[in-house]
């Protein structure tokens, strides 16, 4: 996945509104990272780069609800249920939110959702478009999936504790008053923490932290399947399709991690190409032989013959020759054709006329029902013959019918 991830800030955005980002093109490390306007964030520079707006955790808070059955299928029902079945849970007007249901929704029995400002979001989202970075998805930063973890961000001035995992996602200031607000953690739960709060989190949590800087932190947000362009943020079926299949092929032309495959697929091509050729080398090497052989039976057989330009034809040519001095009869002579025409066309049958010219006999007055005049050409055709009917007359010869 290549993508320039954004991070939204938390207070409310305007035009002058820095926004902190990262670009990657394989989907797991940092090519590059920063703070700038949005009019200067790193633009997309090829087909299939993604841009994804990440939202702070302390800007989504995330409810479990048991949809009705059948709503999640249905979006335009879908907002006036959550907000029916939130409000008691809300601390702000349900109006001022955005929702998100949790991907691949069963659409029965509990689904997590996430709400946050929906003013602050539309700004944040608008400002990017205004910019050219249109956000192709929006993700949160903590979402509840995975195995559970402890993240220490933040700046020493306020400091933010973080649990995320499939029960949920809970935020906390990172003190030892805090601690006992956390859920329960198996043992050996991760902790991760930003480098400006690792010392910090040692202290609080007595446990050594690793290390990782925020913007390696946000593509592993990124690689999230929350979206939360839900709603009326969410792009149409056709629209996200097409990036879906622009990132997708963007990446299987330049990921780092699809090199073996295009490595493969070239050698398969490569592999098919040498093996036609090779196919093709044998074919025309065995059908030269084929004619060198012929050649060599013409030369061998009638000696006569210095030079071969059309085996077949010279040896029917010299077979002709040889049979005519010798006296003897072939197919193509007219007593070979009238001794087959007398065994094939019946005992009664009284022709007007006969022609012989080239090798082709023409039997005239055959006026013979349909059924026998197929029956006859049908016999000549098994002796090897050419026979066809043109009206009352058979034509009839060992070539094509002229």
């Amino acid at each position: 996945m290549s993508a320039l991830v954004v991070f939204l800030p938390t207070h409310p955005v305007t035009a002058s509104t820095e926004f902190d980002f990262a670009v990657t093109t394989d989907g797991t490390t940092v090519s590059d990272h920063g703070t700038a306007a949005a009019a200067l964030l790193p633009s997309a520079t090829r087909a299939g780069v993604e841009v994804v707006a990440l939202v702070p955790a302390s800007m989504l808070s995330w409810h479990r609800v048991d949809l009705p059955k059948g709503v999640a299928a249905a979006p335009q029902r879908l907002r006036a249920v959550l907000e029916g079945l939130l409000e008691d849970q809300l601390l702000d007007e349900p109006e001022a939110l955005h929702f998100a249901l949790q991907p691949q929704s069963r659409g029965t029995g509990p689904q997590w959702v996430a709400t946050c400002d929906r003013v602050w979001l539309r700004a944040a989202v608008h400002a990017l478009e205004a910019a050219g970075r249109p956000a192709t998805r929006i993700v949160p930063e903590f979402a509840p999936e995975g195995e559970p973890a402890l993240y220490a961000l933040g700046d020493p001035e306020q400091p933010m504790l973080v649990v995320a995992g499939d029960d949920g996602v809970t935020t906390l200031p990172l003190s030892s008053q805090a601690l006992g607000l956390l859920p329960s953690l198996p043992e050996g739960t991760p902790c991760i923490a930003e480098p400006a709060v690792a010392a910090i989190a040692e202290q609080v949590l007595q446990r050594q932290p690793v290390l990782r800087h925020p913007a390696e932190r946000w593509l592993q947000s990124a690689r999230s399947s929350w979206d939360l362009a839900q709603l009326e943020f969410s792009s149409s079926g056709r629209a996200r399709a097409i990036k879906k299949l622009g990132t997708a092929w963007a990446d299987l032309l330049a990921a780092p991690q699809w090199k073996p495959a295009r490595w493969g697929a070239i050698l398969v091509v490569v592999i098919n190409l040498v093996g036609l050729n090779a196919w093709a080398w044998r074919e025309r090497s065995a059908l030269d032989d084929k004619r060198v052989a012929i050649r060599t039976t013409l030369t061998s057989t009638f000696p006569q013959v210095k030079t071969v330009v059309d085996a077949p034809l010279q040896m029917e040519r010299e077979v002709a020759t040889l049979r005519q001095a010798t006296g003897a009869t072939s197919g193509s002579d007219m007593e070979a054709m009238l001794g087959l025409l007398s065994t094939a066309v019946p005992a009664q049958t009284t022709l007007t006329g006969l022609e012989f010219a080239n090798g082709e006999l023409r039997a005239k007055g055959l006026a013979a029902p349909p059924a026998d005049a197929a029956s006859i050409v049908a016999n000549l055709k098994s002796q090897g013959y050419t026979a066809a009917m043109q009206g009352d007359t058979l034509v009839m010869s060992l070539g094509a019918v002229r």
